[in-house]
């Protein structure tokens, strides 16, 4: 499997670690999202979405949407797996994977900061400002969400909620929003990246870090 990545893209870094804890080999494609290779034409030939990542499954199926992806490579390869079998446990880590997928991540992407640079007049610590807000909002929610007394956001083990809480956390401490209110949220990250699933995806371990 080839995977186009980018090395901070926090929707990269949820499924490189997806095929990390699979134990599911795969190589790396960078794509330069700051220098708009997300746009060439043969991108978008694979990704008309214009993002990452894209994952190639190395007979010309390609695959977009980082939790469309780790949906399927849970149905392919079931252990560990990272969507309990439970529906309702199911239900529940859904909703926090998506609190940070959907209410966070959209607001927060490099084309939202691109638009409201250019076209709304943001300056720069206007969007850290609005970086910080969103992220902070986000996390408040993802972190009433969780049961007592878990290693994990819901159990023993990492799944889906855990990966893509790790990942956006990367961008908070990269942004400087104040996670003094989220120490549970840190005990899991700190737990999560002495993992190596974890630790080979983070960003600064990538061949394409800067």
């Amino acid at each position: 499997m080839k995977l186009y990545s980018y090395w901070r893209s926090t929707t990269s870094y949820r499924v490189r670690v997806a095929l990390n804890l699979k134990g599911l080999s795969y190589e790396t494609i960078p794509v330069n999202l700051v220098a708009g290779e997300q746009s060439a034409p043969d991108y978008t030939a694979l990704n008309p979405g214009r993002g990452v990542p894209t994952l190639d499954l190395g007979d010309g199926t390609l695959l977009t949407q980082s939790l469309a992806i780790i949906e399927y490579l849970d149905a392919i390869a079931p252990e560990p797996r990272l969507l309990p079998a439970d529906p309702l446990q199911r239900a529940r880590v859904q909703a926090a994977a998506q609190t940070i997928a959907m209410d966070i991540h959209p607001v927060n992407n490099l084309k939202v900061m691109a638009y409201l640079k250019a076209h709304m007049g943001l300056t720069t610590e206007g969007q850290l400002a609005w970086f910080r807000h969103w992220m902070t909002e986000g996390f408040a929610a993802y972190q009433a969400l969780l049961p007592e007394g878990t290693t994990f956001s819901f159990g023993d083990t990492p799944d889906l909620a855990d990966i893509c809480l790790v990942a956006q956390l990367y961008n908070a401490h990269r942004w400087g929003v104040d996670l003094s209110p989220f120490s549970r949220l840190l005990e899991i990250e700190e737990r999560a990246l002495s993992l190596t699933a974890f630790n080979d995806a983070r960003p600064e371990n990538q061949p394409d870090a800067a």
